[in-house]
């Protein structure tokens, strides 16, 4: 269970790091794929950090179509970038 705890906080940190970067990278260049992508990410953290609650904070609760939300939502959001915005 710590093995597995330490490799969930590990994604959940590692999208938020890359995020907070491709939000750092949109604010400075102002490229929209840079946008959809931070909310890709994000949607991503959610997930893993909800990952988290679900397996190893309350394993008794199931909170797998909650979890699923924000990772659709996010992923919805970078396919909506990458097909719809036109630079």
């Amino acid at each position: 269970m710590i093995l597995a705890s330490a490799v969930f906080i590990a994604c959940t940190l590692t999208s938020a790091v890359c995020a907070a970067l491709l939000i750092r990278g949109y604010r400075k260049t102002h490229q929209r794929l840079l946008f959809w992508s931070a909310l890709c990410f994000t949607g991503l953290c959610l997930n893993n950090a909800l990952l988290f609650v679900d397996i190893i904070a309350l394993p008794s609760v199931d909170l797998s179509a909650w979890r699923l939300i924000p990772a659709v939502l996010g992923i919805g959001a970078l396919c909506y970038g990458l097909t719809m915005e036109v630079n």
